[in-house]
């Protein structure tokens, strides 16, 4: 039975619909921030053997989310079409964030001494878990709202709610240590996983919009000569990003925490800069595209919005490789570089959005996907060139580069007339 919220789409309701996805951003964020630190400090693997281990993540987008996203169109058991990917995805997401830290206990448990291959287990387990769940938990939004401005209120509770819990677990790791906030986490993304669930309806038949559903069907040729730029312009963007959510550490541990530090301290001091660096990068990341990014766009369009803040994000960088040798210096930087990741993770998708068959934008969602997960995996090739040099600043050298190629790609995009846009807040991974 529908209840009274849903039926009025009231804020209780909205805030209710963004839990399922606040809770794989959560788990990803948790990813983000205590990875590469515990496989560093607990297991002592060496920075190119994480990059491996970071590797499963895309390999398991390439499935999760292009596959599943096109099985559930169709798929209706469970009492919905998105829940049960929601439930089964969630749930191994919370159990996978709870043995990150217990890693040696899993090898033990399947008779593997191989740590690097236990890693690999985990790691990639939990990136399915967390593919599984995402593309449903953002189509649910979709499928129980009316089109137009609900629907576009819907996502913009998802990235506010999302973005904030976000910021809150790269704070709960900086202040309380990683450890706490694996505890808490795990029980956060099962709770926001399930419990929603229990309060939202889908429809077996969907509303399809007669008015849409004809201009739809008389749109049935997708741009690919500019779907092509923007994939290879946003690829690059993700080269860069991936990059730093993989390697900074090794930078911090490098440059940041003082020479002569005994380990645990070290250990934890490096911990804690993660952790502050990334929640201020996300904060600004989830404040600007809806106070400034969606108004600049209305003025000068989308894709040179995109240009811009990317732009921004690889000058952050190039700061970042030079400059930043003190935590408070890279905080500054940080949220410099948190300028381009707000438009990373909102305007790319409504820019593409405009170019395709909307009669197939489950397939067009899951071949964009392949522009995030595809230069994930490229990152992989960073780790060892970083094995190779002395200075663990080159990492955002590279990184700055390849946000400075995107920029210029995104150059090449034609953008639409300002007056006819509007600028959809977004989530990507």
């Amino acid at each position: 039975m529908m209840l009274d919220m849903q039926k009025r789409l009231n804020k209780l309701f909205y805030a209710t619909l963004s839990l399922p996805s606040t809770a794989m951003g959560f788990a990803l964020c948790i990813q983000i921030s205590a990875l590469s630190w515990i496989l560093s400090t607990r297991f002592n693997l060496q920075i190119h053997e994480i990059g491996i281990v970071w590797a499963a993540g895309p390999m398991a987008g390439i499935f999760g989310q292009v596959v599943i996203g096109l099985i559930s169109d169709d798929a209706w058991f469970w009492g919905g079409r998105r829940r049960p990917f929601i439930l089964i995805g969630g749930t191994l997401a919370a159990l996978m964030v709870f043995l990150l830290p217990r890693i040696d206990v899993v090898g033990d448990f399947l008779g593997i001494k191989n740590i690097l291959i236990v890693a690999v287990i985990v790691a990639l387990t939990l990136d399915l878990s967390i593919n599984i769940s995402f593309n449903p938990t953002r189509s649910i939004i979709a499928d129980v709202t009316p089109e137009g401005e609900a629907r576009t209120l819907g996502y913009t509770w998802m990235q506010t709610i999302s973005g904030f819990f976000g910021v809150m677990a790269y704070l709960i790791g900086a202040t309380l240590g990683n450890d706490l906030l694996i505890s808490v986490g795990a029980g956060i993304v099962f709770v926001f996983s399930v419990v929603p669930l229990f309060f939202i309806k889908e429809e077996r038949e969907m509303v399809i919009n007669t008015e849409t559903a004809t201009e739809t069907a008389a749109a049935t040729k997708a741009d690919w000569g500019q779907l092509w730029r923007i994939y290879i312009a946003h690829g690059f963007a993700w080269l860069g990003v991936q990059s730093m959510f993989v390697y900074t550490y090794g930078f911090i541990q490098q440059q940041l925490v003082p020479a002569g530090l005994a380990t645990k301290a070290a250990n934890d001091m490096s911990g804690q800069i993660i952790g502050f660096a990334f929640a201020i990068m996300n904060t600004v990341g989830f404040l600007l595209p809806a106070l400034v990014l969606a108004p600049l766009a209305r003025k000068i369009g989308r894709v040179h919005t995109q240009a811009g803040c990317v732009a921004i994000m690889a000058a952050g960088y190039f700061l970042i490789a030079t400059m930043a040798r003190t935590p408070i210096m890279l905080y500054a930087l940080m949220a410099v570089v948190g300028i381009g990741w707000s438009a990373i993770v909102s305007l790319p998708f409504a820019i593409m959005s405009d170019k395709v068959d909307k009669s197939r934008m489950g397939f067009f969602m899951g071949v964009f996907n392949l522009s995030v997960v595809l230069p994930q995996l490229m990152s992989t090739g960073v780790g060892f060139v970083l094995k190779r040099v002395p200075d663990q600043s080159t990492l955002y050298i590279i990184c700055g580069a390849s946000l400075a190629i995107s920029a210029a790609l995104w150059c090449l995009v034609k953008d639409e007339a300002p007056a006819t846009q509007a600028a959809m807040p977004a989530s990507a991974h």
